[in-house]
């Protein structure tokens, strides 16, 4: 069976809302998104919409070297490599296409943020937070990486899990863009 690799970035920007879950969540990375190519050129989550305005947020597109993580210089990060079969991996990127082509309909699910902490999933048709998005997309392709509902995933989940391939951490702005990584 041919199988084919996806990539989950996590991140810690430093501003305010990530200090704030870092203080609940005691870990050190509290945002994810998933990515296509280890160069990170295309990489998805749910998070803000505009950089410098933390309350509106959706699905988006995140480039690594502008929009927030360039008004974050200091944002550090870990990348984790999971094997997918190819057709699971041709359906990760059907099921994110989906989110992107109607992205105006979806908000950040700050409600389902608080749902983890209390340990009781929210979910709401349109709205998500960025690591129960990425698990939502994997179970929809056939990718069980967790006994939890996606509305109870934590970033710390990615990291932790047995699957994944530890590919760098560092600094994001260091992030090697032209070679590979390993």
């Amino acid at each position: 069976m041919q199988t084919t690799k996806i990539y989950i970035l996590l991140t810690n920007t430093g501003t305010f809302f990530t200090r704030l879950l870092g203080l609940c969540s005691r870990r050190p990375y509290n945002h994810s998104s998933i990515g296509f190519d280890i160069r990170l050129n295309e990489v998805y989550s749910f998070g803000r919409r505009k950089p410098r305005n933390p309350f509106i947020g959706g699905f988006v597109r995140e480039h690594i070297r502008s929009g927030l993580y360039a008004l974050c210089p200091g944002t550090i990060c870990t990348l984790y490599e999971f094997e997918v079969t190819a057709k699971q991996y041709e359906l990760i990127r059907q099921n994110v296409c989906e989110f992107e082509v109607e992205k105006e309909k979806y908000s950040y699910s700050l409600i389902g943020v608080m749902g983890v902490a209390l340990k009781t999933p929210v979910n709401r048709k349109y709205s998500y937070f960025c690591s129960q998005f990425i698990a939502t997309v994997l179970e929809r392709s056939g990718v069980y990486l967790f006994d939890k509902p996606s509305g109870l995933v934590t970033p710390e989940d990615f990291r932790q899990h047995p699957k994944a391939r530890h590919i760098y951490e560092g600094m994001l702005a260091e992030y090697p863009a032209e070679a590979e990584v390993g």
